[in-house]
């Protein structure tokens, strides 16, 4: 067995089943799942007419850079919705399609360490705290250092630049960031994103931002890191950034995505897919390409979950430190103990959430940051948000 998997804990949801599973619920109450970031809104009728249409084609094999069609609409996607100048991002170039963005991102990790540094120069990546779990395990699986950056409500849930020092930064590789941050809905500004780039290139490491929730927010669009390349001079060199329709889209299940950035690192990713990655049927690729193209839906998407959020708003303002998140769409309430409050939800309410201790690591000295709060997913109807919603504050 690879020792490395030896450092690799349950996935957030394997605990979860292990913590609850044998807890009863009560009589009478359907159960509600409020644990994954899954979009319950059906994706717009078009995708599965484009699917249909293009049924003939799923006898071929598809190539691994998906259809010239698609990577358009990509580029003609990233040029609107952040502002950047023709030719930036080229089609041909800078956009590598992938089958959803949790495995490109396991194998970004895997492209990016060196591992024939020795252990005292071993490379680290750079791993905010809470996290989505693929970063951990994709940091462990390619050999580099995970190196976990604590979070907090002071700092905009976003690990604080100042603190890295060079020993760390000297040898990374890597940089996940999440922004909209998943699981607490904050924002990185200009700022921030602008001081995570340059540090990026002081200390020759790539920076990996993964903006599968770019599309869902509140009231002002979330800055992208293209176009803070944009601002300072229109290089890509040493940016990677991921994006998926699974929630813009409301298609988790069409298992569609992209990376875009730095030539070199794209140009690198196609190689490693041609031997270990799938690509996606053409079917797919027409369906997705539809779908990047159309902009009307993710507004219509949007209303929905701001619908969910007034809700939020209404029955929990004032109680478990809650704010209105600026993007994405779980809540990140601060309970006192997680996982207690998820046992107790469970058994009293039929309300299943995610403890956020499950989200997180826990330092030598038994600090967890993610231990007092519960990630809550408002991802359904109105009426079952309301519903949930309601049972949650009783409950607890």
């Amino acid at each position: 067995m690879n020792p490395d998997l030896l450092a690799l804990r349950s996935s957030p949801f394997g605990a979860l089943k292990a913590l609850l599973d044998s807890i009863e619920t009560p009589a009478g109450l359907t159960p509600l799942s409020l644990t994954i970031g899954e979009p319950q809104n059906q994706p717009p009728g078009f995708m599965k007419e484009v699917l249909k249409e293009n049924d003939h084609l799923y006898g071929k094999y598809p190539p691994v850079d998906g259809s010239p069609e698609l990577r358009a609409a990509i580029v003609n996607w990233l040029n609107r919705r952040f502002d950047l100048p023709t030719g930036m991002i080229e089609a041909d170039r800078n956009i590598v399609p992938v089958n959803g963005t949790k495995e490109a991102l396991y194998m970004v990790a895997q492209l990016l360490t060196d591992r024939t540094k020795t252990e005292d120069k071993k490379p680290t990546i750079l791993i905010p705290n809470p996290y989505y779990h693929v970063y951990f395990g994709a940091t462990v699986m390619a050999g580099a250092e995970p190196v976990m950056l604590d979070t907090s409500a002071d700092t905009n849930f976003f690990p604080d630049l100042s603190l890295l020092t060079d020993d760390v930064l000297n040898r990374c590789s890597a940089f996940f960031l999440c922004s909209p941050s998943n699981p607490q809905g904050t924002i990185a500004d200009t700022e921030y994103l602008s001081r995570a780039l340059k540090l990026a290139k002081k200390h020759d490491f790539t920076l990996i931002l993964d903006e599968c929730y770019t599309e869902i927010y509140d009231q002002e669009a979330p800055t992208g890191i293209l176009e803070i390349c944009r601002d300072l001079g229109g290089s890509v060199a040493q940016v990677l950034t991921f994006h998926s329709l699974s929630k813009r889209s409301s298609a988790a299940g069409l298992r569609s995505g992209f990376i875009a950035g730095d030539e070199k690192l794209t140009k690198a990713l196609l190689t490693l897919r041609q031997f270990s990655g799938a690509a996606s049927p053409l079917p797919v690729c027409a369906a997705s390409a539809a779908l990047w193209n159309d902009d009307n839906h993710v507004a219509l998407n949007r209303t929905r979950y701001k619908t969910n959020m007034d809700i939020a708003e209404r029955l929990l303002s004032g109680r478990f430190d809650f704010y209105r998140p600026a993007g994405g769409f779980f809540l990140w309430l601060n309970v006192g103990d997680g996982v207690e409050a998820a046992k107790k939800l469970w058994k009293d309410a039929a309300i299943r959430v995610l403890p956020g201790e499950y989200l997180s690591t826990t330092d030598e000295n038994g600090y967890n940051p993610g231990a007092p709060y519960i990630r809550v997913a408002m991802v359904f109807d109105p009426e079952i948000m309301e519903e949930a919603l309601s049972r949650l504050a009783n409950s607890l």
